[in-house]
């Protein structure tokens, strides 16, 4: 038991290292959002829609950042903005493809309609 166990970690993490922690994608709940805010965390709020495109662009390259081990303890909320006009109205956005974050409670910057990947990542290096 212990011999697989130990196998499927060394499969996992390539030369034995232990596998790098990733930005938790979570969806948006107002409490969540305001917990996590409370404890001081580094915080991504993505406004998307599934019919926008440059959502579309924004998601894979939020995936990879998120894979950066500088990133591991970012939480990124994201708001449907078909569904969840309230939160859209309680973070002041008025259009998907808003990125939003935030350092604990502070607002330390916002993108609209941001698709080159050294931008979105220059965004997520404000929280750190």
């Amino acid at each position: 038991m212990i011999c697989r166990t130990l196998l499927a970690l060394l499969a996992a993490a390539p030369f034995g290292l232990a596998p790098a922690q990733a930005a938790d994608f979570l969806p948006y709940k107002p409490e969540a959002l305001a917990a996590a805010q409370k404890a001081g965390k580094p915080i991504l709020v993505e406004i998307s829609a599934p019919w926008c495109p440059i959502c579309k662009t924004q998601k894979p390259i939020l995936a990879k950042l998120g894979a950066d081990p500088r990133f591991k303890d970012l939480q990124v909320f994201d708001v449907d903005f078909d569904s969840q006009k309230p939160a859209l109205k309680a973070l002041n956005a008025r259009m998907q493809s808003t990125l939003i974050a935030f350092k604990g409670e502070t607002e330390v910057g916002r993108s609209v309609g941001e698709t080159q990947p050294e931008w979105i990542e220059g965004l997520l290096e404000k929280v750190l």
